[in-house]
């Protein structure tokens, strides 16, 4: 990477740069040494902590913070990108950072290093014109939100609630527009639950079938009837809860043996009219209609750390609905569809909404943003810092 100093008031430059550092999940080292130096010539106080647990990679996180007074408006976001996939698919190196025909390309950059790099522009242009103490803006980024994000916002934020940072609204830079900047405000997410289903019956011989009890069949019947069956309406604000299927296995490479058992895992994501404790009975109700002797099955589920939320967050929300309206005339849609993302920890310290980039080819090879998005996202930004700390 050539070393160039950096206009940080341009977020096509700011994102260009950050788009070089080839920072896949877990990202660490040269990404935040930038993003530090940054800060520090803003003001800000900078802090960069690593959480570790077993098992999992060690996570470089970063927070920063400029002023002492409220009210504080926290930015969070994250520096670590999926893998490339095949790189000899690219049009150009995933890494590079190339601009053609007024659009960037590269890994990260609306995923979501496009929507960190216009706000930090933004955050520039504003405290060029500002005059007076206008509360405290702070920066939370993590380098494992792509990966397990074990090490990174959910102990970073209770890492900064521990030195006594508290916030009164946060904005999570994620892609959330579907087809142009400012048609769509996240303000909630539902949830998020994994589970599997293994059946078990007896092993036998495939010639000798009356002496075996073959799992796979009743598996499938199971497959079937929950995946036809509709968990929910959805509500004005959320989605139809949906179960997907997403893996079947018997870890059985023989030809000529029933198998003993076989496992199917799943997905459900689940609005705000179910938990996981009426997920677990919805799941058991079908199992018990279906399963009798000789089979018998055990239905187990991952701890869920993805829990369905709606934001309260009028504070912040007004004052980018406005500032969407004035650059673009129209307001944006509010909604709460797509993944999860880290909002799913912040919520529990302060309201959250999400704003960033159109994702479309986020994840995807030649994954590219128009740099009149970049730049357009930034003054919405930048529209919305003056009116929030006015």
């Amino acid at each position: 990477m050539t070393e160039a100093k950096i206009d940080l008031t341009d977020a096509v430059a700011v994102t260009q740069r950050l788009v070089q550092y080839a920072s896949v999940t877990p990202a660490k080292g040269a990404i935040f040494d930038e993003l530090q130096s940054w800060f520090e010539s803003l003001g800000f106080s900078v802090e960069r902590p690593t959480f570790c647990q077993e098992g999992t990679p060690d996570v470089e996180n970063l927070y920063a913070r400029l002023g002492t007074s409220k009210p504080h408006l926290m930015f969070a976001g994250h520096v670590d990108v999926v893998p490339t996939g095949e790189e000899a698919l690219w049009g150009a190196d995933p890494f590079d950072g190339h601009i053609e025909n007024d659009i960037l390309y590269g890994r990260g950059t609306v995923d979501m290093k496009g929507g960190i790099g216009a706000f930090i522009a933004s955050v520039v242009r504003y405290l060029k014109t500002q005059q007076q103490d206008f509360g405290s803006i702070s920066f939370l980024i993590t380098g494992d939100e792509e990966g397990p994000a074990i090490n990174g916002s959910v102990k970073l934020l209770e890492w900064a609630k521990q030195k006594g940072e508290e916030w009164d609204h946060c904005l999570l830079g994620e892609p959330t527009n579907t087809a142009r900047i400012g048609d769509v405000i996240k303000v909630g997410r539902r949830g998020s639950l994994t589970g599997a289903i293994t059946i078990t019956g007896q092993q036998g011989h495939v010639a000798y079938p009356h002496l075996a009890a073959n799992p796979l069949p009743k598996l499938a019947e199971v497959v079937a009837k929950i995946s036809s069956s509709i968990i929910d309406d959805g509500t004005d604000v959320f989605q139809p809860t949906n179960l997907e299927f997403i893996n079947i296995d018997v870890g059985n490479d023989a030809s000529n043996v029933i198998p003993q058992s076989a496992t199917a895992r799943f997905n459900i994501r689940f609005n705000d009219l179910q938990s996981p404790q009426s997920l677990e009975t919805f799941v058991k109700g079908h199992l018990d209609q279906v399963i009798a002797d000789p089979f018998h099955y055990e239905l187990s589920f991952e701890p869920c750390n993805s829990h369905v939320f709606r934001t309260q967050a009028d504070g912040i929300l007004k004052h980018l609905q406005k500032a969407i309206f004035d650059e673009t005339g129209a307001y944006p849609d509010l909604t709460t569809g797509g993944g999860t993302s880290d909002g799913r920890f912040i919520k529990d310290y302060c309201p959250i909404i999400e704003f960033g980039l159109v994702g479309k080819t986020m994840h995807k090879i030649d994954e590219h943003t128009p740099i009149q998005d970049l730049s357009l996202l930034s003054a919405i930004f930048e529209r919305t810092l003056i009116s929030y700390f006015k």
